[in-house]
């Protein structure tokens, strides 16, 4: 059986607008509602659709945070993983800190294969995918719009969104591949999904297990919200609409 580590992450959801905490460097948790990032939405579905063009396939994913990130975990359940396992911390976690934990949750059995987000919502950091890569040794392929997994499971032909358009890539396995958004579109879980992820194994790791230092190297100084945009107006005439275009906002 081949198996596939999907790594998920728990976001704010983006439909929300947060505040910022008092201290002035994070954003109020409080009564925030969490999502699993977006881009792992997508990996979890890669993975889940390999597993049901019928390969013999275990999908495993996993998570590093508080208690509350096996709701997400559970999510990822409910859209079709096999089993989960619970990173727990309370600490901060960036990019650096990430991929080492992951790095030791990969080590402790077999995979295949790792999808993964390019990036997460709140960071935008877009580098836990290639830390992992070059802390494992494997081959990695980034912003795959398309994946096909040999039969044999002995490589990965990886189509990557590029700035001058698609470019395609052959990868030996085991290897690393980040999502992008044109990958696929995530199924809602469905009500039989999330009643049989209830019985879904979760393994509950505790961080100190790993022997994995947590000393994020990325600070944050300080937030602060956007500047508040100025009020529209209305003109009487096109000739005024080019002429405040013109000598105001001086974009023609």
């Amino acid at each position: 059986m081949a198996k596939i580590l999907v790594p998920v992450k728990r976001v704010p959801d983006y439909e929300m607008k947060v505040k910022i905490a008092p201290e002035g460097n994070a954003i109020k948790t409080d009564s925030i509602k969490w999502i699993v990032n977006p881009f792992d939405e997508i990996a979890v579905e890669e993975a889940v659709r390999i597993k049901e063009a019928g390969s013999d396939v275990e999908v495993v994913v996993v998570s590093i945070g508080p208690e509350g990130t096996s709701e997400q975990l559970r999510t990822a359940l409910a859209m079709g993983a096999d089993r989960a396992i619970q990173v727990i911390t309370d600490a901060e976690i960036d990019s650096d800190c990430a991929h080492r934990i992951l790095a030791a949750i990969y080590q402790q059995d077999d995979y295949q294969l790792v999808i993964m987000g390019k990036q997460s919502i709140d960071s935008d950091a877009n580098q836990t995918g290639q830390l992992l890569a070059a802390k494992l040794g494997l081959p990695q392929a980034t912003f795959a719009s398309k994946l096909e997994v040999s039969g044999d499971w002995t490589s990965a032909k990886v189509t990557r969104e590029v700035d001058g358009g698609l470019e395609t890539i052959s990868v030996t396995l085991p290897a690393i591949v980040t999502t992008d958004l044109r990958l696929n579109e995530p199924r809602y879980p469905s009500l039989p999904g999330i009643v049989k992820a209830k019985k879904k194994p979760m393994d509950v790791v505790e961080l100190s297990s790993l022997g994995v230092e947590v000393s994020p190297k990325v600070r944050v100084l300080a937030m602060e919200p956007p500047a508040a945009r100025s009020a529209g107006i209305k003109v009487e005439s096109v000739a005024a609409l080019v002429d405040k275009l013109k000598n105001e906002a001086k974009v023609i």
